[in-house]
């Protein structure tokens, strides 16, 4: 059981929404437009931040990926 499942809260600063996904700090660095604690190893996001999170590095992720291909 992880701690989404246990209840985490959101680690975008102003957000008391339940978690529903994990990612580690430096993904979530890659965004600009979230004010997240990068300090920690992961970041716990609510499903709105979640979204917002994948729209603005979209295309980093792509172009991440495309080095592997």
């Amino acid at each position: 059981m992880g701690r989404v499942e246990k209840g985490e809260s959101c680690g975008v600063s102003g957000c008391s929404e339940p978690a529903q996904r994990s990612i580690s700090g430096s993904k979530a660095s890659m965004a600009s437009g979230l004010e997240v604690n990068t300090s920690n190893k992961r970041v716990y996001l609510c499903r709105q931040h979640y979204k917002e999170w994948k729209k603005a590095t979209k295309e980093d992720r792509e172009n991440e990926r495309a080095r592997w291909g």
